[in-house]
C-alpha cells in the first residue's frame, strides 16, 4: 500500500500519488498515459483523473501495479475495477493485469480459446484472478517467455494443471516445466499458437504467434510511445544483441498486427504498417552498438 509519508513531489497535487517505492516498471503508464508519465527515474501523477473515464483508468493501474506504491488521498474504493481484470483488448485475447514484482511489473496476457486456454507470462497469484480465470475456462497452457518474467507460474501451473512451455536454455527458471522447446526453429504447439525463438535478451528468449496477428515478444521488442516506432535496446539486453538483431530480423518472416510485450507499451497496426515498423527497427538496430 501507497505511504503518504513518501509520495513523490513529482506528483501533481491531487487525489492520485505515486510513492518513493516505485520501481518504474511503466504499467501505470500504460494502463492510463494521461494520467501517469516518468519523472526522474519514477512513474508520477502528471495530471489528476477529469473524467470518470481516467479515474477507472488511475484505478486500473493502481490495482495492477505490482508494489504498490500508487495511493489516493481519501479511501478509494476499487472493487469495482477488480472486476475489470483480465482487461479484453480484442476478440479474445486479455491483458490480466496484477503485475508482479517478480517480474519488474512485467505484464502477462490470456487467450480465451475452445481448444484450451492459454497464460502468457506469469502475473500475481492471486484470487481475484485466479477465480476470473477460472470462469472463463482455466487454464491448458501457461507459456514463458523467458527466464525474467515467469513469476508465480509455477503456482498457477499447480493449481489450474496447465502445462507450462519454455525453452530449455530457461528451464533452470522452472525445472519442473511440462513443456521443453529445444533448438532455435518455431515450434508449433497448436495450428493457431507457433514458439518464435527469439535469442538476445536472453540465451533462450522465445515469442509466442497466435492465428498470425497477436505476437506476445516478451522482451524483444515493444512500442515506444514518444517516438511512436516499434523499439528494442541492448541495454537491457542480457544474453548477445547480435543475437538479438538476427532474432528481430527472423519475425519478418510472419504477419500480425498486435505487439503484446512483457515490459513496455502494447500495440495495434495494421499488418502492413506493422511491418514496415518492424522494417524500419531491423534498419535501425543495424546502427546501434551495445
Amino acid at each position: 500500500m501507497a505511504d503518504l509519508k513518501k509520495r513523490l513531489p513529482a506528483n501533481v497535487p491531487g487525489e492520485f500519488y505515486v510513492d518513493s517505492t516505485c520501481i518504474d516498471c511503466d504499467a501505470c503508464r500504460q494502463l492510463a498515459s494521461s494520467v501517469f508519465a516518468e519523472e526522474d527515474g519514477y512513474s508520477a501523477v502528471a495530471h489528476q483523473p477529469t473524467t470518470a473515464v481516467e479515474t477507472r483508468a488511475a484505478q486500473r493501474a493502481l490495482l495492477a501495479c505490482p508494489t504498490g506504491s500508487i495511493g489516493t488521498l481519501t479511501k478509494n474504493s476499487i472493487a469495482d475495477v477488480v472486476s475489470d481484470f483480465p482487461l479484453l483488448l480484442e476478440n479474445n485475447v486479455y491483458y490480466c493485469g496484477f503485475n508482479s514484482p517478480k517480474s519488474f511489473g512485467g505484464n502477462s496476457y490470456f487467450v480465451q480459446h475452445p481448444d484450451g486456454n492459454w497464460l502468457i507470462d506469469s502475473p500475481r497469484f492471486t484470487q481475484p484472478l485466479l477465480s476470473a480465470v477460472e470462469k472463463l475456462g482455466g487454464l491448458r497452457y501457461i507459456f514463458l517467455t523467458h527466464r525474467d518474467d515467469v513469476a508465480d507460474a509455477a503456482k498457477f501451473a499447480a493449481h489450474s494443471g496447465g502445462e507450462r512451455i519454455i525453452h530449455q536454455n530457461e528451464v533452470h527458471s522452472q525445472p519442473g516445466a511440462e513443456i521443453v522447446i529445444h533448438g532455435f526453429d518455431p515450434v508449433a504447439i497448436t495450428p493457431e499458437f507457433l514458439v518464435i525463438p527469439t535469442p538476445g535478451h536472453t540465451r533462450g528468449h522465445c515469442c509466442l504467434l497466435y492465428s498470425n496477428r497477436y505476437l506476445f515478444t516478451g522482451d524483444h521488442l515493444d512500442w515506444d510511445r514518444e517516438s511512436k516506432r516499434l523499439d528494442a535496446s541492448p541495454d537491457y539486453c542480457w544474453y548477445s544483441w547480435p543475437q538479438q538483431r538476427e532474432s528481430i530480423t527472423r519475425l519478418l518472416q510472419y504477419p500480425f498486427n498486435w505487439v503484446l510485450p512483457g515490459h513496455g507499451q502494447r500495440i495495434h497496426l495494421p499488418a502492413v504498417e506493422m511491418r514496415k515498423h518492424l522494417q524500419d527497427l531491423v534498419r535501425r538496430t543495424d546502427r546501434i552498438q551495445p
